[in-house]
């Protein structure tokens, strides 16, 4: 990479979307490169899928494979194609002028024609050491309950969910599912979800709320054998046996580093054109759980990837940049060459 040569596309991120993305420009001989991130914290190169152990719902794994695994393999796939990494974070971006450039956390400043924006969202955590640790390992802790929730490990269990919005009730039902009893677990006396959601699950027979209750400490060493409460009204401390935790109190879409420069929702999530990838920069487009706040799954983020490419490659041959034409038809190149 060199910051005098523009790159042709640069991909920030390294879930679904974001090899996705690198997948489809590296086979249009774009040769992209993706700045994959670091660790930090619970966050880390690969997204949410990091910390879920086995996924059934992505297609073509009719035997289940593990989140990392998964995004070994697609990663795979892409520097397969052409595409080259850095394992670094992205600083800030520059988008106020052409070429846009592109400040990682340790290299040196590259600019680029095309910037596709596929970071995601992270989930909001309680902040708990034992949350966290079983949620790494596996050990049956989870922020996504359509993810992992169908799993056998979960089946005919108490299962905990934690929150009190939308995302919550619509956890708990899901879970109704499989579990023998869904417990929600909830600090105030009442939910801040929509009446029509809230009500769903205070009249379901296997749901049980646990008012102005809060969880001070995830039991278990290997795996979660239950919760310790304390009563946010009179500090009183309980435990209950469960065998899984679902955190589902919100996530933060990861755009701190654009500064502003690209539009957003009130709750964070980039703003695209309806049923495209495109922002309000001309050339910037945005993929994956970064502009969703509604499905949030593996499969419609690596999707919204596809489509980030097949945008920005149609753009850099639009304006003569790039190795891949756009065909007499309209097509892509990149479209034709996955038929």
């Amino acid at each position: 990479m060199s910051a005098s040569t523009p790159e042709n596309i640069v991909i920030i991120g390294s879930g679904p979307a974001a090899w996705t993305a690198a997948i489809y420009a590296a086979r249009a001989n774009l040769n992209p490169l993706v700045f994959e991130g670091e660790p930090v914290g619970t966050e880390l190169p690969g997204g949410q899928l990091m910390l879920t152990t086995d996924i059934e719902n992505f297609p073509g794994f009719p035997e289940a494979i593990s989140g990392p695994e998964l995004m070994d393999r697609v990663k795979a796939q892409a520097v397969h194609h052409g595409t080259r990494v850095v394992s670094e974070l992205v600083k800030q971006v520059d988008l106020s002028q052409r070429p846009f450039t592109i400040t990682p956390n340790y290299s040196g400043a590259v600019t680029a024609h095309t910037v596709v924006i596929a970071t995601g969202a992270a989930a909001k955590w309680i902040g708990l050491e034992s949350e966290i640790r079983l949620a790494q390992q596996g050990g049956g802790v989870s922020a996504c309950a359509v993810c992992d929730g169908a799993m056998p490990f979960y089946r005919n269990k108490r299962l905990a969910v934690v929150g009190g919005g939308d995302t919550a009730m619509e956890e708990a039902m899901y879970l109704t599912k499989f579990a023998s009893e869904v417990v929600v677990i909830h600090r105030r006396d009442s939910f801040r979800a929509s009446k029509v959601m809230a009500n769903r699950v205070l009249t379901h027979p296997k749901v049980r709320v646990l008012w102005n209750s809060q969880v001070t400490e995830v039991l278990g060493d290997e795996f979660i054998t239950g919760l310790r409460l304390q009563d946010t009204v009179n500090g009183s401390t309980s435990e209950i046996e469960v065998g899984g935790l679902f955190v589902a109190i919100g996530h933060t879409p990861n755009t701190k580093f654009l500064g502003g420069q690209i539009d957003t929702s009130e709750h964070g999530y980039i703003k695209v054109a309806p049923w495209r990838t495109s922002t309000n920069i001309e050339g910037v487009y945005a993929a994956g759980d970064v502009i969703d706040d509604y499905y949030r799954q593996a499969i419609t983020s690596a999707g919204t990837g596809c489509m980030a490419a097949l945008e920005a490659e149609r753009w850099l041959a639009h304006h003569g940049i790039g190795e891949a034409p756009v065909l007499e038809t309209g097509e892509s190149s990149i479209a034709k060459a996955e038929v």
